[in-house]
């Protein structure tokens, strides 16, 4: 919630400074010298962001500590191509604004300190299209089925818990 309304927020200020400069083009001006208003602008963005910045470490910090404080003997996770999540434009902001590598690293970190074993399966391991009761691959699963039906067993499951019921269960996985 306060994340969208500093979003908004942001919206707005970097509108702001955009009229700012278009108003000392319209004059003749030279955009690259700041005028003290530009620069008080620039500032608020800056200041935003950092906002932003904050909230969404401490989101990661305290959701790596959770997990740890449950001291599981192992934790299991995917190894995404957020590289190729980026390209498809409907995706990309959230995936960025996710920031799974810093969350990757922290966990990492945590669990090197609590002694906890982290697997890291790779990222062609088809967990969203395995059926965790059977073990049958269906192929053509989109990204808007939300959930998992099995043609074998009719096993009918949310999507996401489906997939991590399987990253749990998965024998290949690497040790990071």
């Amino acid at each position: 919630n306060s994340v969208r309304k500093l979003k908004r927020k942001l919206k707005r200020e970097q509108r702001r400074l955009s009229r700012k400069y278009e108003h000392k083009k319209k004059r003749g001006e030279k955009t690259a010298t700041y005028s003290a208003n530009i620069a008080k602008q620039v500032k608020k963005i800056q200041a935003i962001h950092y906002k932003l910045t904050n909230i969404r470490n401490d989101y990661t910090n305290k959701v790596v500590n959770e997990i740890a404080k449950t001291k599981p003997s192992h934790i299991t996770i995917e190894d995404l191509n957020s590289s190729g999540m980026m390209k498809n434009r409907h995706l990309a902001k959230a995936v960025a604004e996710q920031r799974f590598y810093c969350f990757k690293q922290k966990l990492e970190c945590k669990c090197k300190d609590n002694g906890i074993e982290l697997r890291v399966v790779d990222r062609f391991y088809p967990s969203s299209k395995t059926c965790s009761c059977c073990g049958n691959i269906k192929k053509d699963l989109k990204l808007a089925d939300r959930t998992y039906t099995c043609q074998e067993c009719g096993l009918v499951i949310d999507r996401d818990l489906n997939a991590s019921i399987n990253l749990a269960n998965a024998k290949i996985y690497k040790i990071a």
